[in-house]
Protein backbone atom coordinates (compact mmCIF):
# COMPACT_ATOMS: atom_id res chain seq x y z
CA UNK A 1 0.00 0.00 0.00
CA UNK A 2 1.22 3.48 -1.06
CA UNK A 3 1.65 5.82 1.54
CA UNK A 4 2.42 9.44 1.59
CA UNK A 5 6.09 9.37 2.18
CA UNK A 6 6.25 7.15 -1.38
CA UNK A 7 5.29 10.19 -2.92
CA UNK A 8 7.13 13.28 -2.54
CA UNK A 9 4.52 15.45 -2.60
CA UNK A 10 2.14 14.04 -0.83
CA UNK A 11 4.89 13.41 1.54
CA UNK A 12 5.48 17.15 1.96
CA UNK A 13 2.00 17.83 2.15
CA UNK A 14 2.06 15.72 5.02
CA UNK A 15 4.19 17.45 6.73
CA UNK A 16 2.83 20.58 6.25
CA UNK A 17 -0.17 19.73 7.59
CA UNK A 18 1.41 18.00 10.86
CA UNK A 19 3.25 20.92 11.28
CA UNK A 20 -0.10 23.64 10.66
CA UNK A 21 -2.03 21.23 13.24
CA UNK A 22 0.44 21.68 16.07
CA UNK A 23 1.13 25.46 15.42
CA UNK A 24 -2.55 25.22 15.95
CA UNK A 25 -2.51 23.37 19.30
CA UNK A 26 -3.89 20.64 17.68
CA UNK A 27 -3.22 17.02 19.57
CA UNK A 28 -2.25 14.72 16.82
CA UNK A 29 -3.01 11.69 18.31
CA UNK A 30 -3.62 8.06 16.75
CA UNK A 31 -6.79 7.60 15.51
CA UNK A 32 -7.52 11.32 15.56
CA UNK A 33 -5.81 12.93 12.20
CA UNK A 34 -8.53 11.97 9.77
CA UNK A 35 -11.42 14.27 11.58
CA UNK A 36 -8.92 16.74 11.70
CA UNK A 37 -7.21 16.65 7.67
CA UNK A 38 -10.66 16.81 6.77
CA UNK A 39 -11.42 20.25 8.60
CA UNK A 40 -7.29 21.58 7.33
CA UNK A 41 -7.55 20.07 3.42
CA UNK A 42 -9.56 22.41 0.57
CA UNK A 43 -12.89 20.12 -0.03
CA UNK A 44 -12.54 21.71 -3.65
CA UNK A 45 -16.06 22.92 -3.57
CA UNK A 46 -16.96 25.66 -5.19
CA UNK A 47 -17.31 28.51 -2.86
CA UNK A 48 -20.44 29.62 -4.51
CA UNK A 49 -22.31 25.74 -4.17
CA UNK A 50 -24.84 25.66 -1.37
CA UNK A 51 -22.87 22.17 -0.25
CA UNK A 52 -19.98 24.92 1.16
CA UNK A 53 -22.48 26.10 3.69
CA UNK A 54 -22.04 22.66 5.45
CA UNK A 55 -18.19 24.12 6.09
CA UNK A 56 -19.33 27.57 6.99
CA UNK A 57 -22.04 25.97 9.49
CA UNK A 58 -24.71 28.12 7.91
CA UNK A 59 -28.27 27.61 7.97
CA UNK A 60 -29.75 24.89 4.79
CA UNK A 61 -33.07 26.89 3.96
CA UNK A 62 -36.11 24.21 2.54
CA UNK A 63 -39.09 25.14 0.72
CA UNK A 64 -42.25 23.10 1.20
CA UNK A 65 -45.53 23.00 -0.51
CA UNK A 66 -48.28 21.16 2.17
CA UNK A 67 -49.34 17.90 0.37
CA UNK A 68 -50.90 15.02 2.42
CA UNK A 69 -48.85 12.45 3.68
CA UNK A 70 -45.58 14.37 1.92
CA UNK A 71 -45.42 17.19 3.91
CA UNK A 72 -48.49 18.59 5.42
CA UNK A 73 -48.73 20.38 8.97
CA UNK A 74 -50.76 18.33 11.77
CA UNK A 75 -54.69 19.69 12.22
CA UNK A 76 -53.91 18.92 15.53
CA UNK A 77 -50.50 20.12 16.64
CA UNK A 78 -49.63 22.55 13.68
CA UNK A 79 -46.54 20.53 13.73
CA UNK A 80 -45.03 20.07 10.18
CA UNK A 81 -44.79 16.05 9.26
CA UNK A 82 -44.33 14.09 6.32
CA UNK A 83 -42.41 11.72 4.44
CA UNK A 84 -40.28 14.59 2.72
CA UNK A 85 -40.27 16.02 6.14
CA UNK A 86 -38.58 13.78 8.24
CA UNK A 87 -36.02 13.33 5.13
CA UNK A 88 -35.16 16.61 5.07
CA UNK A 89 -34.74 16.43 8.94
CA UNK A 90 -32.14 13.51 8.09
CA UNK A 91 -30.53 15.38 5.58
CA UNK A 92 -29.98 18.59 8.31
CA UNK A 93 -28.64 16.05 11.11
CA UNK A 94 -26.52 14.21 8.09
CA UNK A 95 -24.97 17.58 7.29
CA UNK A 96 -25.25 18.68 10.64
CA UNK A 97 -27.14 21.38 9.55
CA UNK A 98 -29.69 23.87 11.36
CA UNK A 99 -32.89 23.72 8.84
CA UNK A 100 -35.02 26.59 7.94
CA UNK A 101 -38.80 25.89 6.31
CA UNK A 102 -40.75 28.14 4.35
CA UNK A 103 -44.05 27.72 2.82
CA UNK A 104 -44.89 28.28 -0.52
CA UNK A 105 -47.65 26.76 -2.87
CA UNK A 106 -46.69 25.03 -5.92
CA UNK A 107 -47.59 27.90 -8.66
CA UNK A 108 -44.33 29.84 -7.26
CA UNK A 109 -42.45 26.91 -6.50
CA UNK A 110 -39.81 27.21 -9.14
CA UNK A 111 -39.41 31.25 -9.24
CA UNK A 112 -38.73 31.00 -5.38
CA UNK A 113 -35.96 28.39 -5.82
CA UNK A 114 -34.21 30.20 -8.70
CA UNK A 115 -34.78 33.34 -6.71
CA UNK A 116 -32.71 32.14 -3.85
CA UNK A 117 -35.57 32.02 -0.98
CA UNK A 118 -34.38 28.83 -0.38
CA UNK A 119 -31.97 25.82 -1.40
CA UNK A 120 -33.90 22.83 -1.70
CA UNK A 121 -37.44 22.33 -2.35
CA UNK A 122 -38.36 19.36 0.09
CA UNK A 123 -41.99 18.58 -0.94
CA UNK A 124 -43.80 16.34 -3.81
CA UNK A 125 -42.33 17.73 -6.96
CA UNK A 126 -43.50 15.38 -9.99
CA UNK A 127 -41.34 15.68 -12.99
CA UNK A 128 -42.46 17.70 -15.88
CA UNK A 129 -40.46 18.98 -18.97
CA UNK A 130 -41.35 22.64 -18.48
CA UNK A 131 -40.54 22.44 -14.75
CA UNK A 132 -36.82 20.73 -15.41
CA UNK A 133 -35.88 22.98 -17.94
CA UNK A 134 -36.66 26.13 -15.06
CA UNK A 135 -34.68 24.05 -12.18
CA UNK A 136 -33.07 20.63 -11.33
CA UNK A 137 -34.89 17.28 -10.25
CA UNK A 138 -32.33 14.98 -7.98
CA UNK A 139 -32.67 11.67 -7.45
CA UNK A 140 -35.58 10.58 -8.06
CA UNK A 141 -36.73 9.66 -4.50
CA UNK A 142 -39.80 8.27 -5.29
CA UNK A 143 -42.24 8.03 -8.10
CA UNK A 144 -46.21 8.48 -8.69
CA UNK A 145 -49.47 8.22 -10.86
CA UNK A 146 -52.69 9.67 -10.48
CA UNK A 147 -55.80 8.79 -9.27
CA UNK A 148 -59.15 10.68 -10.20
CA UNK A 149 -61.39 11.69 -7.56
CA UNK A 150 -65.40 12.33 -8.18
CA UNK A 151 -68.47 12.58 -5.97
CA UNK A 152 -70.33 9.43 -5.35
CA UNK A 153 -73.37 10.50 -6.89
CA UNK A 154 -71.41 10.30 -10.16
CA UNK A 155 -69.67 6.95 -9.54
CA UNK A 156 -72.05 5.09 -12.33
CA UNK A 157 -71.71 7.97 -14.80
CA UNK A 158 -68.04 8.03 -14.50
CA UNK A 159 -66.92 4.00 -14.17
CA UNK A 160 -63.66 4.28 -16.34
CA UNK A 161 -60.95 7.17 -16.87
CA UNK A 162 -62.15 7.31 -20.59
CA UNK A 163 -65.54 8.07 -19.41
CA UNK A 164 -63.68 11.62 -18.25
CA UNK A 165 -62.60 12.30 -22.02
CA UNK A 166 -65.70 13.97 -22.79
CA UNK A 167 -66.86 17.70 -23.38
CA UNK A 168 -68.93 17.30 -20.89
CA UNK A 169 -66.69 17.09 -17.89
CA UNK A 170 -65.10 19.61 -16.09
CA UNK A 171 -61.35 18.66 -14.24
CA UNK A 172 -60.33 20.61 -11.49
CA UNK A 173 -56.72 20.96 -11.12
CA UNK A 174 -54.11 22.39 -8.57
CA UNK A 175 -52.22 26.12 -10.08
CA UNK A 176 -48.84 25.11 -10.76
CA UNK A 177 -49.23 21.52 -10.14
CA UNK A 178 -47.79 18.87 -12.69
CA UNK A 179 -51.42 18.05 -13.92
CA UNK A 180 -52.18 21.44 -15.17
CA UNK A 181 -49.41 20.36 -18.03
CA UNK A 182 -50.38 16.49 -18.27
CA UNK A 183 -53.85 16.12 -17.95
CA UNK A 184 -54.65 18.30 -21.02
CA UNK A 185 -53.04 15.86 -23.12
CA UNK A 186 -54.26 12.58 -21.58
CA UNK A 187 -58.07 14.51 -22.04
CA UNK A 188 -58.13 16.65 -24.75
CA UNK A 189 -62.10 16.43 -24.86
CA UNK A 190 -62.61 17.41 -21.20
CA UNK A 191 -62.57 21.44 -20.00
CA UNK A 192 -60.20 22.41 -16.92
CA UNK A 193 -59.94 24.77 -14.43
CA UNK A 194 -57.02 25.57 -12.30
CA UNK A 195 -57.27 26.58 -8.38
CA UNK A 196 -54.51 28.84 -6.68
CA UNK A 197 -53.68 27.21 -2.87
CA UNK A 198 -52.15 24.27 -1.44
CA UNK A 199 -53.06 21.03 -3.19
CA UNK A 200 -56.34 20.23 -1.12
CA UNK A 201 -58.13 23.18 -2.70
CA UNK A 202 -58.52 22.03 -6.30
CA UNK A 203 -60.56 19.20 -4.97
CA UNK A 204 -63.38 22.05 -3.49
CA UNK A 205 -65.00 22.68 -6.89
CA UNK A 206 -65.73 18.90 -6.78
CA UNK A 207 -67.11 18.75 -3.91
CA UNK A 208 -69.33 21.57 -4.39
CA UNK A 209 -70.36 20.95 -8.42
CA UNK A 210 -68.66 23.45 -9.79
CA UNK A 211 -66.35 20.51 -11.39
CA UNK A 212 -66.84 16.79 -12.67
CA UNK A 213 -63.13 15.42 -11.29
CA UNK A 214 -60.52 16.58 -9.30
CA UNK A 215 -56.48 14.42 -10.31
CA UNK A 216 -53.48 14.41 -8.22
CA UNK A 217 -51.13 12.08 -7.10
CA UNK A 218 -51.74 8.72 -6.00
CA UNK A 219 -50.60 8.81 -1.90
CA UNK A 220 -52.72 11.94 -1.92
CA UNK A 221 -55.49 11.42 -3.48
CA UNK A 222 -55.64 8.32 -1.62
CA UNK A 223 -55.79 10.62 1.66
CA UNK A 224 -58.12 13.29 0.40
CA UNK A 225 -60.79 10.67 -0.61
CA UNK A 226 -60.44 9.27 3.40
CA UNK A 227 -61.07 13.08 4.80
CA UNK A 228 -63.18 13.48 2.48
CA UNK A 229 -65.32 10.03 2.80
CA UNK A 230 -69.12 11.56 2.89
CA UNK A 231 -69.05 12.60 -0.69
CA UNK A 232 -65.48 11.35 -2.33
CA UNK A 233 -65.22 8.26 -4.77
CA UNK A 234 -61.84 7.45 -6.53
CA UNK A 235 -61.88 5.39 -9.95
CA UNK A 236 -60.24 2.22 -9.87
CA UNK A 237 -57.91 3.90 -6.74
CA UNK A 238 -55.55 0.10 -7.65
CA UNK A 239 -54.23 1.69 -10.55
CA UNK A 240 -52.96 4.43 -10.88
CA UNK A 241 -52.20 6.21 -14.05
CA UNK A 242 -49.33 8.44 -16.03
CA UNK A 243 -46.56 7.64 -13.69
CA UNK A 244 -43.61 9.74 -13.24
CA UNK A 245 -40.26 10.70 -10.55
CA UNK A 246 -41.66 12.05 -7.49
CA UNK A 247 -38.51 14.38 -6.00
CA UNK A 248 -37.11 17.40 -4.69
CA UNK A 249 -35.91 20.23 -6.98
CA UNK A 250 -32.39 22.43 -6.61
CA UNK A 251 -31.42 25.28 -8.47
CA UNK A 252 -29.46 24.64 -12.11
CA UNK A 253 -25.57 25.59 -12.19
CA UNK A 254 -24.83 24.31 -8.90
CA UNK A 255 -23.19 21.07 -9.14
CA UNK A 256 -21.66 20.03 -6.56
CA UNK A 257 -24.77 20.56 -4.35
CA UNK A 258 -26.78 18.81 -7.26
CA UNK A 259 -24.22 15.20 -7.37
CA UNK A 260 -24.17 15.08 -3.52
CA UNK A 261 -28.07 15.17 -3.14
CA UNK A 262 -28.37 12.85 -5.93
CA UNK A 263 -26.08 10.26 -4.03
CA UNK A 264 -27.46 10.85 -0.86
CA UNK A 265 -31.49 10.57 -2.44
CA UNK A 266 -29.88 6.84 -3.45
CA UNK A 267 -28.75 6.06 -0.37
CA UNK A 268 -31.89 7.02 1.58
CA UNK A 269 -33.84 4.30 -1.31
CA UNK A 270 -31.28 1.53 -1.00
CA UNK A 271 -30.97 1.18 2.52
CA UNK A 272 -34.96 1.08 3.04
CA UNK A 273 -35.76 4.93 4.46
CA UNK A 274 -37.74 5.97 2.00
CA UNK A 275 -40.17 3.10 1.48
CA UNK A 276 -40.65 2.61 5.26
CA UNK A 277 -41.37 6.11 5.83
CA UNK A 278 -43.55 6.24 2.97
CA UNK A 279 -45.33 2.83 4.56
CA UNK A 280 -45.70 4.44 7.64
CA UNK A 281 -47.22 7.15 6.75
CA UNK A 282 -49.60 5.58 4.15
CA UNK A 283 -51.02 3.03 6.62
CA UNK A 284 -51.75 6.39 9.56
CA UNK A 285 -53.47 8.43 6.91
CA UNK A 286 -55.36 6.05 5.53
Amino acid sequence: MTNAFDNPDLGKRALLTGAALAGAGVAVAAGGIGDALAQVLDSGIDPKSVLAKVKKGETLKIGFGQQALWFYKDPKTNELRGVYKELCDMLARDLEMKVEYTEVVMANSTVALRKGDYDLFGSSAIYTVPRAVAVNYIGPLWSKGSLAMIRKEDAEKYKTLADLNSPDVMFSINAGASEEQRMPQLFPKAKFIATAGQVAMAAEPVRTGRATVFVTGDSDALVLAKRNSGWAHLIDPSNPFDKRPNTWMVRHGDAPWKNFMDMWATFMIVNGEVQRLYDRYLQELT
